[in-house]
């Protein structure tokens, strides 16, 4: 039941925080740097989520092997986002070559 708790309180503050901001939104004027420096928060928050995983994948042990899926699958997934420009190409493309990966790694073949 505390985790509940937790959960709701979580999420009504989360909500307060956006909602009381939402009537700012339209009067306050952002400055050019601050917009270009803005559009950068997405990627570096994504990568500050998936470097970790993918360099330690047992969370203990950097490991920089082709016996890593996860740094495989980030590799190829930056390659094919790099390349494509296409989300959902790079989406589906890195899942792919980290299942497939996995794969050939749990049939011995690497």
């Amino acid at each position: 039941m505390e985790t509940f708790y937790l959960v709701g309180a979580m999420a009504l503050v989360t909500f307060l925080i956006r909602y009381l901001l939402l009537p700012l939104s339209g009067r306050v004027e952002l400055s050019d740097g601050l917009r270009r420096a803005l559009r950068y928060v997405p990627p570096a928050v994504l990568t500050a989520i998936v470097v970790p995983f993918a360099l330690f994948p047992d969370g203990q042990q950097m490991d920089f092997s082709l016996a890593n899926p996860y740094l495989v699958g980030a590799g190829a997934t930056l390659a094919i986002g790099w390349l494509s420009r296409h989300l959902l190409l790079t989406i589906v493309g890195g899942m792919a070559c980290f299942w497939t990966w996995r794969a050939v790694l749990a049939m011995g073949w690497i």
